[in-house]
């Protein structure tokens, strides 16, 4: 099997997306869960430009990394000075990594406009860099800045910038769509060119998603010879982000057999995905390929039928190759079919024409018609699986809740909940602030549950919707609330009706509770 190396720059190009600040502890999490994952490179941040990156270089020396090669980022020297001089090229040094990324400018128009520079001095910053780093024992690897809006303005001078850095040593020539304003088949044929020019010198990609190409161009960048590439998890980088590499790895080694990560570890990378969205304290995109929540389901009553007799007619890979799982949708385009395989995920035994079946039907159709919707809320569904089967387990009864609403707040907070729960015949009352009268309840809850059940400190919300059902009533309409929760790992949907808003939260809330702890213990 052929082979790429992954560079993951989630660290550093990825920390320039917008509403994204990683700490030290972050980075680390992050590059311990890279490091299991089987990636290559791991560009960690720029330790001159930041005391932030400087202390994560340091603290990072400590950790025993079996995959990974960190990386530290900069630039060449400074205009008119010698590298060692230079105080940015001493701080790549002292972040101690066994390997550096050095940028340069490879299209001229920067050269003169930003640098205001000569071309020719440019050159020699490229090289002069490079060799003292090699000089130093460093792998190196040049990132040729903005390389294809060079090469076409004036291919001869960016040309003369891959040449440089040859001369000064560099291990792999990286070319840049820093802009991300071209197109597949311009890559392929500058990256053809470059790798025919230059070849046993390993060339690398490096692509930014503003025309939304930046995967596309990634993986024609490899047809044409890149061995090298650079991308960040959930696609997350400056302005439209950067090429994704939870698209990439999967489209180069299960569609095109060339190997990224070590086989066994592809069904890590649905959860380390969802792991770095959640250090990143962003909602993670659950349409993105492979990955996404619903990158796998089914609700058309003809696809899901399809994928029952086949899985190939609907899905272009088995999801549990990439950690994903399949789901059926619970809609009303789902027919009964839909209905009997989440039935059957509880009880494989039973049939269509199972009475247990026709009254879950039943249950559903009541459920439905006071005002609930499974689509999205499966986990809620599972429940009322196991409600009507006997399977379920209450892992705790409420005797009493209380929530209160205080305008204005003198605290931080605007809302108060207190929440008396049996466990096993033992008491608990709890109270709780929060945002709101929801927060506040689900912070008193399991507040009063870790001690119960200490895995529930895992778990938090990640969304929350209201949809009034029937506007008309006005303050008497019903409301139903849909709740997303995640345990870093996994994540769920619960759902709850009431014309009371609290209510319906309550009833969210609890499924989610109980789906967790069902789940765990069957694990």
């Amino acid at each position: 099997m052929e082979r790429v190396f992954i560079f993951d720059s989630t660290l550093r190009d990825g920390a320039q997306a917008e509403g994204i600040s990683f700490s030290v502890e972050d980075k680390l999490k992050i590059v311990e869960r890279l490091d299991n994952l089987g990636i290559s490179y791991v560009e960690a941040g720029n330790p001159g430009s930041n005391p932030k990156d400087l202390e994560f270089f340091q603290r990072v020396q400590k950790m025993k990394l079996k995959n990974v090669r960190l990386t530290a980022f900069g630039s060449t020297r400074r205009v008119g000075i010698r590298a060692e001089d230079d105080n940015n090229v001493q701080s790549l040094l002292r972040a101690n990594t066994p390997a550096v990324s050095i940028f340069g400018k490879s299209w001229d128009l920067h050269v003169v406009d930003i640098l205001k520079t000569t071309l020719e001095e440019n050159l020699n910053m490229i090289r002069d860099t490079i060799s003292f780093f090699k000089e130093k024992g460093k792998e190196v690897i040049f990132d040729a800045e903005h390389f294809f809006d060079g090469y076409k303005e004036n291919s001869e001078y960016a040309l003369k910038a891959l040449q440089s850095a040859v001369d000064g040593g560099a291990d792999c020539l990286v070319l840049c769509d820093t802009n991300g304003g071209c197109f597949p088949l311009e890559v392929y044929e500058i990256t053809k060119k470059v790798y025919e020019m230059f070849k046993p010198v390993p060339i690398g990609i490096h692509c930014h998603n503003d025309t939304g190409m930046a995967v596309a161009n990634s993986i024609v960048a490899v047809q044409a010879g890149a061995v090298h590439v650079q991308g960040t998890f959930n696609g997350f980088g400056e302005r439209c982000g950067n090429a994704n590499l939870c698209t990439i790895i999967p489209d180069l080694q299960l569609k095109l057999g060339i190997r990224c990560i070590p086989e066994e570890n592809m069904k890590k990378l649905s959860s380390a995905a969802r792991f770095i969205s959640e250090i990143a304290n962003v909602a993670h995109d659950e349409r993105a390929p492979y990955v996404g929540n619903s990158a796998f389901a089914h609700k058309g009553g003809m696809h899901i039928d399809g994928v029952h007799k086949n899985p190939r007619t609907f899905e272009h890979v088995n999801p549990e190759l990439v950690g994903n799982q399949r789901r059926f949708l619970m809609s009303e385009v789902a027919g009964r079919a839909t209905i009997l395989s989440r039935i059957n995920e509880v009880a494989p035994h039973l049939t269509k024409d199972s009475p247990e079946t026709k009254r879950i039907i039943d249950k559903l159709k009541k459920l439905e018609h006071e005002g609930y919707q499974f689509e999205g809320a499966e986990s809620s569904f599972e429940l009322i699986i196991r409600k009507e089967l006997g399977k379920y387990k209450p892992f705790f009864e409420l005797e009493h809740f209380k929530a209160i609403v205080s305008e204005p707040s003198n605290s931080n907070y605007s809302s108060s909940a207190m929440i008396k729960i049996r466990v096993d015949g033992e008491e608990e009352i709890t109270a709780a602030e929060g945002e709101g009268p929801v927060n506040a309840l689900d912070k008193a809850l399991r507040k009063a549950l870790e001690r119960f059940y200490p895995q529930l400190k895992e778990m938090h919300l990640t969304d929350f919707k209201v949809r009034v059902l029937d506007s008309n009533k006005a303050t008497a309409a019903k409301v139903r609330v849909l709740i997303e929760s995640t345990d870093g790992e996994d994540v769920w949907s619960t759902v709850g009706v009431s014309t009371d808003i609290i209510e319906a939260s309550w009833k969210a809330l609890v499924d989610s509770v109980e789906y967790k702890l069902h789940k765990n213990i069957e694990k």
